[in-house]
């Protein structure tokens, strides 16, 4: 909104602009009016001076010349002489009134009846001067007060508008806002601004305006705080929740909070694909919720890929197991009905407003630790709050190493084969062996919690090696020699040297073994040392085995490290593969990298296929193989 001082300064300039040009049209026809009569005045000056009677005193005649000039018209200034410069008549009109300073004196020379005569004269415009600055100073006049008028009309205009429509926004947020709008009787008089359709529809663009960020606000906080596949609210929104209404003076004093972790997630995901582990993800939220809607203020989050986090408020630790028997029940059933090794482990934990929320967090993730090393699908209740300070990792870690020993020892292992299609009858592949590990009752441990663990208690070399032992002895056993078998081997053992020297004595006590053997090792692992991993793959292809670089594309390590270490095989990772008939840009990446590796005699395979559209797409882009739910299911050894 203009104030009266931006009004009044814009209105002076458009006055000033005005007044300048009446002054300049005024001038301008002044000075025309001017050049008329001084043209005029000397034809009266011939007339004049032809006219007189004949008289031959020089004195006399300029005289008489002078008084029928001066009745003619009105001179400042005049005199004659005659032709030798002797001053006959001189005139000085000292009048003070107003005159056009511009005019300039002129001298005429005349011959009155043979006598020769010199008239110096300058005329005087007073008339004209006062009509035409009494022009000026009237339209000076008039324009500044309309300069003052319309501002003051202009800011008074606009305050009334504004007004209408700062109130009318007041009265747009307090709908908003739910709360009663405020009356639009004090408009008064000013209130028929509404009636100016330019204003209404002003008012309008605001409204829609204000409605419109309302909107794009809310879907960004929903965008921010809620979890796209299961629609719950994430982990941003646990901890604003944990802030607001635990750890500040709220109703909530004390309650239960229960960590809920999906370990078959990695498994589902590569045996099964995506969307089957999107599905799994989904299926177990449901369960979730379904098992606290007997509690109205229980509230679930999802705090990762794989973590569920259900808070309890003002609910006791005891009261709170009862909901982890009926999830273990749902889960159990799920398990049964979807194939599933297990679905879900949980660890619990009561707070009150003197912890932390990490503290709670780390003792309900023991507790996780805990669970899962029992039964499938079971929970733990921590009740010990003080196992902080007695290392909590080493209380869950304890279990988890008696875990381990014990699958090792006992060589409680089980192994599954899935299948690699080759693209075309010249392609060389195999199936990769996925490995299961059992606990004392036989039932099936987390895999991905069993492998983590492993690595993180410095166990995973020596389940590298059962690994290794179980599936030769399966092979010898079959008589499965006419067919190939990929193991994984994790980074950790490869650049073990003890290992690498057992390895090599395995293989050579089992020639009919070793040529039917690809190891998959990530190439995050050969990257981690360079120098080793191409020891262990000359090594490898001297008792006749061949290497798969497993997760190709992730580290996007050169084409140059792959042609010194010589892999036989490079598996893409799944982020390449996964809707590959949709993604143009992976679709041209994947064909270079096809194109480079053939070059270098290396084939390429393709996991985590799950519909028949990406396996026709990458057989299009001449992969030597494909792997996932759609070409097979894992099945016994």
């Amino acid at each position: 909104m203009y104030t009266f001082t931006q009004l009044l300064l814009r209105n002076t300039i458009l006055a000033l602009v005005f007044i300048l040009s009446i002054s300049v049209v005024s001038l301008t026809m002044l000075s025309s009016l001017l050049d008329t009569r001084a043209s005029q005045h000397s034809q009266v000056i011939k007339l004049i001076t032809m006219n007189l009677a004949v008289i031959s005193d020089e004195h006399s005649h300029a005289n008489n010349i002078a008084k029928s000039l001066k009745q003619a018209t009105i001179y400042k200034h005049l005199a004659i002489s005659n032709f030798a410069g002797k001053k006959l008549f001189s005139y000085e009109n000292n009048d003070t009134g107003l005159s056009i300073p511009f005019t300039t004196p002129e001298t005429k020379r005349v011959n009155a009846n043979k006598i020769k005569l010199n008239i110096d004269y300058q005329l005087r415009f007073a008339d004209e001067s006062i009509l035409v600055l009494t022009f000026i100073l009237l339209s000076t006049i008039l324009s500044l007060f309309s300069v003052f008028f319309a501002a003051s009309m202009s800011t008074k205009r606009h305050k009334a508008v504004f007004k209408v429509i700062s109130q009318q926004i007041k009265n747009d947020l307090a709908l908003i806002n739910h709360a009663d709008p405020a009356s639009t009787e004090n408009l008064g008089a000013d209130g028929d601004v509404l009636e100016i359709p330019e204003l209404k529809q002003g008012i309008a663009d605001i409204k829609a305006l204000m409605t419109q960020q309302l909107e794009n606000a809310i879907q960004l906080e929903q965008e921010a705080y809620v979890d796209h596949l299961t629609k719950l609210d994430n982990r941003g929104r646990f901890v604003q929740f944990f802030e607001n209404q635990v750890e500040q003076d709220s109703p909530v004093k004390f309650g239960v909070l229960i960590i809920t972790r999906c370990s078959e997630l990695q498994t589902i995901n590569q045996i099964h694909g995506y969307r089957e582990g999107d599905n799994y993800i989904s299926h177990v939220a449901k369960l979730i919720k379904k098992s606290i809607s007997t509690y109205p203020d229980g509230q679930l989050f999802r705090l990762n890929s794989s973590d569920f986090a259900c808070v309890l408020p003002n609910i006791k630790l005891k009261d709170a197991e009862n909901l982890t028997k009926d999830l273990t029940i749902l889960f159990n059933e799920y398990q049964q009905a979807s194939d599933l090794d297990s679905v879900a482990y949980s660890g619990l934990v009561s707070f009150d407003k003197s912890k932390p929320l990490g503290e709670l967090l780390a003792l309900a993730d023991t507790g996780v630790s805990v669970a899962q090393t029992q039964s499938s699908n079971a929970w733990f209740s921590q009740k010990d709050t003080d196992i902080l300070q007695k290392n909590s990792a080493n209380y869950g870690n304890q279990n988890w190493r008696q875990e381990i020993d014990s699958v090792l020892e006992n060589q409680r292992i089980t192994l599954l084969v899935q299948p690699i299609q080759p693209s075309g009858r010249n392609s060389k592949v195999y199936g990769e062996v996925l490995a299961r590990f059992l606990n004392s009752n036989d039932e099936m441990l987390p895999t991905a919690s069993f492998i983590a663990m492993a690595e993180k208690l410095d166990k995973i070399i020596a389940v590298d090696k059962l690994i290794i032992e179980t599936t030769i002895t399966e092979i010898n056993n079959k008589n499965m020699y006419e067919s190939s078998f990929g193991i994984n081997i994790s980074s950790r053992s490869i650049s073990d040297e003890h290992f690498m020297i057992w390895l090599e004595r395995k293989l050579l006590r089992e020639p009919k073994v070793a040529p039917r053997l690809v190891f998959e090792i990530s190439e995050y692992g050969l990257q981690q040392n360079i120098k080793t991993s191409k020891r262990l793959i000359d090594m490898l292809h001297r008792v006749g085995s061949r290497v798969t670089v497993e997760r190709f594309g992730v580290g996007l390590t050169s084409f140059k490290f792959f042609r010194d270490l010589t892999p036989d095989y490079i598996k893409m990772d799944s982020s390449y593969t996964r809707d590959i008939d949709d993604d143009k840009n992976n679709q041209y990446f994947l064909r270079l990298m096809v194109d480079l590796a053939h070059r270098l005699s290396i084939n390429v395979l393709a996991e985590s296929v799950e519909s028949q559209e990406e396996k026709h797409t990458l057989e299009k882009l001449f992969i030597d193989g494909c792997q996932g739910f759609y070409i097979g299911k894992p099945k016994p050894l």
